[in-house]
């Protein structure tokens, strides 16, 4: 029998490679064709905002190139170096860099979220290096922070551009850690529909209890922020807000949440009769017109009397015009101006994400995760969807006058 020959030591030294390279330079080609892609993505932008490519004549040409600046932008493959075009008349606003701004607001958030849940500076190492594509040393995460915190501080506190017709006021309450205690502090918010229909977060600020004199200072700090134009604020009737409203805004609406109404009436109505009564009060709200809603009432009323429940007529008598505001502008809006269902969703989302830390140091920290969150939402499809026709409050406005 045969014996067959094993491969020499010098052939298998041969076949070795360096792993370690190789994963180098393939990701360098990856980041290499990230770039080149990105880069080729802006100038088509241009092209297209300019109707016209670089140095093309053409009779249609809407503006011509300026030249171009740089700028770096983080990413999983490496930093990118765009070349960002300037137009000489059009302003370029790129979606491409605003998707990456998403995931940097992201990021952002998740470092604050990291550092008030107490997470070790190892882990901070890891979770930036999965999110950033790059690891963020534990010296530097004090900074990062720093500069992060005056970020979404500016942000806070921008300057309000344009009109907003609608806007919802509503608070959440969070933990803080004060004197060695744990203790409630309310986070006020308020989100507005501007006069292209979309939405926006307008305001966000410590209340510390929501009073009128808290509202009152939120109330303020948003008007001097150049908050106009509001025809309309939807709110729950929390202490004094209701008053602050019409004393800061004297020209706007206030609506109560038909919600919370009916929680109210069904808080002074028995188990047993609730299904009966939810029915009564949602038919108030289906009628035609204010008119028709307050006859609808009176009959409510009276039936709750025949029932024995004296104490919700009462709750229905004493709050029900405050809740019809919404039946004087456009039908079609009624539906989301009636309620603040709108900013009660964001508000479960900050929740969700806020546990996580249990109680804040104090009430800048919760000001400061609740308005990352924010920050990061008005990027997403919540902020770039239109909300709704706002032409169609135009037409009754014109209408009325």
């Amino acid at each position: 029998m045969k014996k067959i020959a094993r491969p020499r030591a010098g052939i298998k030294s041969v076949i070795q490679v360096n792993e370690g390279e190789i994963k180098a330079q393939l990701g360098e080609l990856v980041r290499q064709s990230v770039e080149e892609t990105l880069n080729g993505l802006l100038q088509a932008e241009a092209d297209r905002l300019c109707q016209a490519k670089r140095y093309q004549r053409a009779e249609g040409r809407a503006d011509t190139r300026a030249g171009h600046y740089t700028r770096g932008l983080q990413t999983q493959a490496g930093r990118m170096e765009l070349k960002v075009p300037k137009l000489r008349n059009l302003p370029f606003e790129t979606q491409i860099i605003e998707r990456y701004r998403r995931r940097e607001s992201s990021v952002e958030e998740a470092l604050l979220e990291m550092y008030y849940a107490g997470v070790s500076m190892r882990r901070v190492e890891d979770i930036t290096d999965a999110l950033w594509g790059t690891r963020v040393s534990p010296s530097t995460i004090s900074e990062l922070n720093q500069k992060v915190a005056v970020q979404i501080d500016a942000w806070r506190t921008r300057r309000l551009e344009g009109e907003h017709a609608y806007v919802w006021l509503d608070g959440i309450w969070l933990k803080r850690s004060w004197g060695g205690e744990v203790q409630n502090v309310s986070v006020l918010v308020a989100i507005g529909v501007g006069a292209d229909g979309y939405r926006e977060v307008l305001g966000v600020q410590e209340g510390m209890r929501e009073d009128k004199a808290s509202w009152q200072a939120f109330l303020q700090g948003l008007k001097a922020r150049g908050l106009k134009g509001t025809e309309l604020f939807i709110t729950d009737k929390c202490l004094g807000l209701a008053e602050s409203v019409g004393e800061i805004f004297p020209e706007a609406k206030w609506q109560r949440c038909v919600v919370h109404w009916y929680r109210n009436v069904m808080s002074a109505t028995p188990r047993a009769k609730l299904k009966e009564v939810v029915a009564m009060l949602k038919a108030i709200h289906a009628q035609e017109d204010r008119a028709a809603a307050l006859q609808k009432a009176q009959e409510v009323q009276k039936k709750l009397l025949g029932m024995k429940l004296a104490r919700a007529a009462q709750v229905v008598r004493e709050g029900v015009e405050e809740t019809l505001s919404y039946m004087s502008f456009p039908r079609e809006h009624w539906l989301k101006i009636r309620t603040t269902n709108p900013l009660e969703r964001i508000n479960r989302e900050i929740r969700r994400r806020t546990r996580v830390v249990g109680a804040f140091p104090d009430g800048n920290a919760a000001v400061l995760l609740v308005t990352a969150r924010l920050r990061y939402i008005t990027g997403t499809r919540w902020g770039a969807k239109m909300y709704m026709d706002m032409k169609r409050l135009r037409r009754v406005e014109g209408d009325a006058a």
